[in-house]
């Protein structure tokens, strides 16, 4: 790797492209055009995409006939970077420590996505070709759902006609660790809002006849699990596929287990569903969770209200052969069962995605692992399922036909999504690495 690619993926991660904040609306459109430009920089022909939202940045090397091709996906933006106050750098000024890169989104996408291109970039500069032909398909819209790629991808169905789909938007076992990717949960969110009197109530005054919206919302999100850490909501495991004997079996030998799951999380103790392991759990087994939870007064001291609304946001991970439209039906006919009188209670469903597995042993998936060997030489191969959600993978599948090969290049510890969001050195050099082994591999 040369000190510009480096450079030019500091480059990358200064753009604040948050693709949820309207305000950072223009930092998005400029860091679609940064990567246009760098994409012809390197050889490949690049062309802008505008959506509704954000951009889609779309590129490819000369096409030749009787070549195998690729498609490459990924995204430019990132999470926002809140709560500020726990970075150790600024999040939009990256920084080199001991070998790793600390900047939002140096894992989750940009220095992933980043390392695809600068193996591509390499193969054209010492070889003026690839072996089989290469589209380039990134967007701007992925942690908010990617709300507008799937009508791009049925409008320019024939623009992207390949044979497989490359992406690395997942994670390793452990360092060093070669990790093949066949499974990703689905995900369905829901927003809960529980209403009482038109506005806040002194709850001296109040308080013992008026139903409390905050003591509301807390009954009915204690209804979702039982004590032990199963999910509650009737019905929710019907359509719930069991666990190969043989993926259990893989698992129990990975170098990633319930010591360091604590190790990396801090908890002070693991919880959750019965007869499962941490991995298990995560990866293979369906969840319901409280991602935040607000009402009332929240400042400094005390302010005795009653609050006139609580809200709570959930989201839901799926496995096959869950659907978001049925877990969301499911919740939703619970949480009306279950709410308190006196209040009143609004559901509004936001974005999911369906689950996704594919078999590891079929061609492609045999190529990619040995592409992955080829990149991390000194570990044992990890065939893993994901516990993270990349609801676009199965709109590739029901859109374009296609199957997804996910090659994953984020440590457990890398911070996706939290402060301090990180991405070792070595691992964006692997990253260069295994884009170049995978195309030959593929060819």
């Amino acid at each position: 790797m040369s000190a510009s690619s480096l450079d030019l993926l500091f480059d990358f991660l200064r753009f604040p492209s948050v693709s949820t904040n309207p305000a950072r609306k223009a930092d998005v459109a400029a860091c679609a055009e940064w990567l246009k430009r760098h994409a012809e920089s390197i050889g490949l022909e690049a062309s802008l995409h505008p959506t509704a939202g954000h951009p889609i940045v779309l590129a490819r090397n000369e096409h030749r006939s009787g070549r195998r091709t690729v498609l490459i996906y990924g995204h430019y933006d990132v999470q926002p970077e809140d709560p500020l106050a726990e970075w150790v750098v600024p999040p939009f000024e990256p920084v080199v420590r001991d070998g790793v890169v600390y900047a939002r989104g140096a894992t989750d996408n940009k220095g992933q996505i980043f390392a695809h291109l600068c193996g591509v970039g390499a193969a054209l500069r010492e070889g003026g070709d690839l072996p089989v032909n290469v589209i380039f398909l990134i967007e701007g819209e992925e942690e908010i759902g990617s709300t507008h790629l799937e009508a791009f991808l049925t409008e320019n169905r024939a623009q992207l006609a390949a044979d497989v789909i490359a992406v690395s938007d997942t994670g390793m076992i452990a360092r060093g660790t070669p990790t093949f990717t066949y499974g990703l949960r689905g995900i369905a969110s829901l927003e809960t809002v529980v209403s009482g009197p038109r506005t806040d109530l002194h709850s001296g005054i109040y308080g013992g006849a008026i139903m409390n919206p905050a003591t509301a919302l807390s009954r009915i999100l204690a209804s979702l699990h039982h004590a032990d850490g199963r999910v509650a909501v009737p019905g929710f495991y019907e359509n719930v596929r069991p666990l190969e004997d043989w993926e259990r079996a893989a698992w129990r030998e990975l170098p990633f287990g319930d010591a360091q799951m604590l190790e990396i999380t801090g908890a002070p103790a693991l919880f959750g569903e019965a007869g499962y392991t941490s991995v298990e759990r995560t990866w293979a087994r369906p969840t319901a969770e409280v991602n935040g939870l607000g009402g009332g007064f929240q400042g400094e001291g005390t302010k005795t209200v009653l609050p006139r609304e609580a809200f709570a946001k959930l989201t839901f991970r799926l496995v096959p052969d869950q659907t978001p439209a049925e877990v969301i039906e499911k919740v939703s006919y619970h949480l009306r069962a279950v709410c308190p009188e006196g209040v009143r209670l609004n559901l509004r469903p936001g974005h999911g995605g369906k689950p996704y597995v594919t078999n590891p042993h079929s061609d492609f998936g045999k190529a990619a692992q040995r592409a992955l060997a080829r990149a991390f030489p000194k570990g044992k191969l990890a065939l893993i399922r994901e516990g993270g959600s990349i609801p676009i993978i199965n709109t590739f599948k029901r859109v374009l036909g296609l199957d997804t090969l996910l090659l994953g290049l984020a440590l457990p510890d890398c911070a996706a999504h939290g402060p301090n969001e990180n991405f070792p050195i070595e691992n964006f050099e692997a990253g260069i690495r295994l884009n170049r082994a995978l195309l030959e591999e593929l060819a």
